[in-house]
């Protein structure tokens, strides 16, 4: 019986489904091996050989794969149909021969399928192949480039650039498209221009809106009509003259639909559409993928299986009529320079079902799977025919001429189905629908309206029109769009704001730094044409280790350069840099470096001894004027690099200080002796200027004591917690309202919520079960329902196992629990372990039996595997009595 192993459980439990019980179908859970975060990964002097390391998470199941081939001496790799499943099948193998799990007769195979249908999946068996080579060394190539960047460059930013945290081979690139295009938009000085447009009626009183193209015989442009005073001047030219309908020409158009969805047009629809993130997306496409409802997610091909064709062709004919069939199939070809290994577009498996018929619980599931059943039928459709009118009115003098257009739509074809988003609203008179208006007759005048308008910046980008332009540039690939989008926001490099991504300062000086010291490495066509030479060893066309001998020569030459700059030089070199951004012109003409504090010092980007950047006078000691970082203006608040002191409390300083984590109040100063000073975070609401030396002082001599309980005559504490404002008693807590109660609550209040918190189940109080199931059946100890943050679920020992949603706790058997806790266990790896109280009644039934001869040789064994038994869970009951130790409320919601 073949093991067969795929990437995830939920892609290992669809295909099981249709391989059935010939196969033995394990996951790997991803990757396997990766290259450990340390020096000498890739070894530059040694042929870059690189050394790999299984994760520690990954152990556990590369074992269950090897422990799976001791028994069935097959193994076929069937993970993902692109360049990473390629490698984790790759690691897959090589780790296992070096385990000696592989025997030398063991057969090997790969086999590939684009979706996971029961027809895909068995016709792939039928087609095993190796592991493709190239494949594995363009992964090979890949993974060495982004470790010898990262792992050389980052440590250049750390020690030359405060706060800066990495630098990736795409991800520097992806960011310099972000900070260059808010650089546009803070040099864009926007332009004045005006239009003019009117209502005209037709003799049967029908309106229309035409707008002035052609004035004093001139035909206008953009800018044309640059102020009020001009436009003024040309609505009196339209009023003044009588205006007749010039000429009417109506011209057949058409719409043809868009493409079907590669990774990256899904991923810029479903942005548009639904406002779903690069990886919120790429994550409800994976699901699909792997319930088998959609093909491959991860693809830059746009060309359609001709029976996947067929089936679109005959649902439209069956849903809409045959009149949206076009006659012959449309055919779609790949216009990406550097498209990755031919794969099929991203469509349904299944043309005639729709999101409804399929019943899908997950919203954005649903959402996407609809967006790409739409997409997929509507390529195949006819295109859309309309009627495209174009009207002109002119004066008898031919001095002012106006133009009415619009379009009727005659035959809906595709657009029935769906319509392609946009990602900048434009407005398109085309869209506007006319009146029947005839040639000759008169264009009688109702209102003449001037509209000014200035020119914009252009838009910042979306995480849809940033994949679109990284794909134009061919920079990254589909696999790798949502994770270089996530990355730069996890760094705090970039933010966003409606959907609209920000560069951070932090970000900014990265990109400063390394467009300086490393101009080369963010060039766009450089990493374009790295990435062609990827695809050319993917093709077996290059070597993958020429590539990397090439890159490494100049990479590290640019590294060594670094070495003796200066953090002052690189400093300044920033300040040139930013300047437009740190130091703007003055509406005064004066310089906007000399600082306004002394007058004399220049101001420029210093750094804290806390890390981080800030503006500060060049006179410093003598002036200590400074600001954060950032354009002038942008201060959010007044604390300075070194804090702000609020004043003295026992002749010790009460300052206001920022920190990683937000502002906070401290007292004194950190020294060898007190390393740590007292400190306390603003709470949640506080604003930094409302802070003064009673509210740090309040803050600072936190927890506040409200009195003895009544019960017990314990201290009954109020306080800030990393979970918001609390009351305190022994090991319970409970939470208040907001952050005034804590200094306001009084002892009743206090007392109430505490025992309310004791009800339920709080800190300290053991949790009361929705249900007790009573011993499990062959280890022992209590199976009961619980509570948690999540839902109900089941519990016993260390096993938290959730309800499935359409079970209600009150209906849970005994025999159903059980196997929701061994399916838990399988997974989280957790063994049962008999309890040493199960154990004893059982070696004493054992003793009372009659002492026949039979009998005695099983008792002797039974004895002896129990204490074998008994030995090895001797950890195990150590490790649960000091889970025990912590209140079984908080310990259940903690591991489930």
């Amino acid at each position: 019986m073949p093991v067969v192993v795929v990437e995830s459980p939920a892609k290992a439990k669809t295909i099981n489904k249709y391989l059935g019980s010939d196969y033995t179908v394990l996951a790997s859970y991803g990757h396997v091996r990766d290259l450990p975060p340390k020096d000498g990964s890739v070894d530059t002097d040694n042929d870059f050989e690189m050394l790999w390391e299984v994760g520690t998470d990954s152990r556990k199941h590369v074992k269950a794969i090897a422990d799976a081939l001791k028994d069935d001496n097959a193994l076929i790799l069937a993970t993902d149909p692109d360049r990473e499943g390629e490698a984790i099948s790759w690691h897959l193998e090589e780790t296992l021969r070096k385990r000696k799990a592989i025997k030398a007769d063991t057969p090997v195979s790969r086999v590939v399928f684009n979706a996971i249908t029961k027809t895909a999946v068995t016709e792939a068996m039928k087609n095993p192949r190796q592991v493709d080579a190239p494949l594995v060394e363009a992964y090979l190539a890949r993974r060495a480039l982004d470790y010898l960047v990262g792992f050389n460059l980052s440590p250049v930013l750390w020690r030359k650039l405060p706060g800066a945290k990495s630098a990736g081979r795409v991800q520097s690139v992806c960011l310099r498209l972000i900070v260059e295009r808010e650089m546009e938009i803070e040099v864009f000085r926007a332009r004045e221009y005006w239009t003019v447009k009117a209502i005209l009626t037709t003799p049967r009183g029908q309106e229309y809106e035409a707008r002035l193209t052609v004035l004093g015989g001139d035909k206008l442009d953009r800018y044309s009509i640059e102020n009020e005073t001009k436009a003024e001047l040309a609505v009196q030219a339209i009023t003044s003259r009588d205006l007749t309908v010039a000429s009417v020409e109506a011209k057949p158009a058409s719409r043809n639909p868009s493409p079907p969805f590669m990774t990256s047009t899904l991923q810029q629809e479903a942005s548009r559409k639904f406002g779903m993130g690069a990886r919120q997306t790429m994550s409800a496409a994976q699901r699909l993928y792997e319930a088998g409802l959609i093909t491959y997610m991860r693809t830059d091909g746009i060309d359609m299986a001709p029976e996947a064709v067929t089936a679109a062709r005959d649902a439209i004919k069956e849903r809409y009529g045959a009149e949206y069939v076009p006659s012959s199939p449309r055919v779609y070809k790949n216009k990406a320079k550097n498209a990755q290994e031919a794969h099929e577009c991203i469509r349904p498996t299944e043309m005639t079902k729709d999101a409804a018929a399929l019943k899908i619980t997950d919203a954005d599931q649903r959402k996407l799977y609809d967006l790409i059943w739409k997409r997929t039928l509507a390529c195949q459709m006819e295109g859309a025919r309309m009627e495209r009118t174009t009207v002109d009115i002119t004066s008898a003098d031919q001095q002012v001429e106006l133009r009415a257009t619009g379009q009727v739509v005659i035959f809906d074809g595709f657009l029935r189905v769906y319509e392609e988003g946009k990602d900048d609203a434009v407005v398109d008179d085309d869209d506007n629908r006319l009146p029947q208006i005839s040639q000759g007759e008169p264009a009688k005048k109702k209102t003449i309206t001037p509209d000014q308008h200035f020119t914009q910046p252009p838009p910042r980008y979306t995480e849809a029109t940033l994949v679109k332009r990284m794909e134009e540039l061919g920079i990254g690939r589909p696999s790798t769009y949502a994770s270089i989008v996530t990355t730069i926001q996890d760094r705090g490099y970039v933010r966003t704001d409606k959907s609209r991504m920000i560069p951070e300062d932090k970000g900014r000086l990265v990109i400063a730094f390394l467009s300086n010291y490393f101009h080369k490495y963010v060039e766009y066509d450089f990493t374009a044409d790295l990435e062609g030479e990827l695809d050319d060893v993917s093709a077996g066309e290059r070597d993958y280790k020429d590539v990397l001998k090439r890159f490494w020569r100049d990479f590290h030459a640019a590294i060594e350069e670094t070495s003796e700059l200066r953090i002052t030089d690189v400093l300044e070199k920033i300040n040139e840099v930013l300047e437009p951004h740190l130091f703007p012109p003055t509406g005064d003409g004066s310089d906007p470096r000399l600082c306004p504090n002394c007058g004399q010092g220049r101001l420029s980007m210093r750094t804290a001894r806390s890390g981080g950047a800030f503006i500060g006078c060049s006179n410093y000691p003598e002036c200590r004027f400074t600001r954060p970082f950032g354009p002038p203006g942008a201060e959010g608040h007044s604390i300075g690099p070194d804090g702000k002191i609020l004043g003295y409390d026992n002749e010790e300083a009460i300052t206001l200080r920022d920190g990683r984590f937000g502002p906070y109040v401290q007292r004194g100063d950190a020294t060898e002796e007190v390393p740590k000073p007292p400190r306390a975070s603003l709470p949640k609401g506080w604003e930094v200027d409302s802070i003064d030396l009673e509210k740090a002082l309040t803050l600072l001599n936190l927890p506040r004591q409200i009195g003895p309980h009544p019960e017990d005559g314990e201290v009954i504490e109020a306080g800030i917690g990393r979970y918001g404002p609390f009351v305190k008693h022994n090991k319970t807590y409970a939470n208040l309202a907001n952050v005034d109660e804590v200094f306001e609550v009084g002892m009743n209040r206090a007392v109430e919520l505490l025992a309310q918190k004791a009800a339920r189940g709080g800190r300290g109080q053991a949790a009361k079960p929705l249900k007790e199931l009573g011993e499990h059946p062959e280890h022992g100890g209590p199976v009961n329902v619980m509570s948690g943050r999540y839902g109900p679920y089941v519990k016993w020992e260390k096993i938290n196992a959730t309800l499935p949603n359409d079970v209600e706790p009150e209906s849970l058997t005994m025999e159903a629990a059980v196997e929701l806790i061994a399916e838990k266990a399988a997974k989280t790896g957790k063994k049962p372990a008999r309890k040493a109280a199960a154990k004893k009644p059982a070696a004493k039934k054992a003793a009372a039996k009659t002492p026949a001869k039979k009998p005695a040789a099983k008792k002797a064994t039974t004895g002896k595997t129990s204490a074998a038994k008994t030995t090895k869970a001797a950890p195990k009951k150590t490790a649960a009595k000091k889970t025990a130790t912590k209140p079984s409320g908080e310990a259940a919601e903690d591991s489930e």
